[in-house]
């Protein structure tokens, strides 16, 4: 089932990986129907990565820097203990976002301006649509 799943995000087109997710339920469905059926319903979530510019997948497809992030207000929050009030603990979350944010802005672009230009160029994968009908 792992390497039904995997073959998916080792594609190197947006039309190839959704080809390759309508393959592994195929595989997946005899055995493993509910799995099957989740995997199906996430197809446009899974693959939404692939949607931007190829230089943006490794970064869009990974949640290292969230994990990251997590974890650093997990440290602080754990330094403090109990909290006064609510308000105090959003404040401490919301100053080490921000932190992050500016950190990011000036000293490591998680995206070069190159890459980001890219997101101006129109994409040849549309979106599908969300309207429910």
């Amino acid at each position: 089932m792992a390497a039904a799943i995997q073959t998916i995000f080792a594609q190197s087109s947006s039309e190839l990986a959704h080809e390759a997710l309508h393959k592994a339920v195929q595989l997946l469905r005899p055995k493993y129907s509910a799995a099957a059926a989740i995997v199906e319903e996430a197809e446009y979530d899974v693959l939404a990565y692939m949607n931007f510019p190829e230089k943006h997948w490794r970064q869009l497809h990974s949640t290292n820097p969230l994990e990251r992030q997590n974890r650093e207000i997990r440290r602080r929050t754990d330094v403090i203990g109990i909290f006064p009030h609510p308000a105090s603990a959003l404040r401490l979350v919301t100053m080490l976002l921000i932190e992050q944010n500016d950190e990011w802005a000036v000293n490591k672009r998680y995206f070069s301006l190159e890459s980001m230009a890219l997101l101006k160029t129109p994409q040849s994968t549309p979106m599908p649509s969300l309207e429910v009908a």
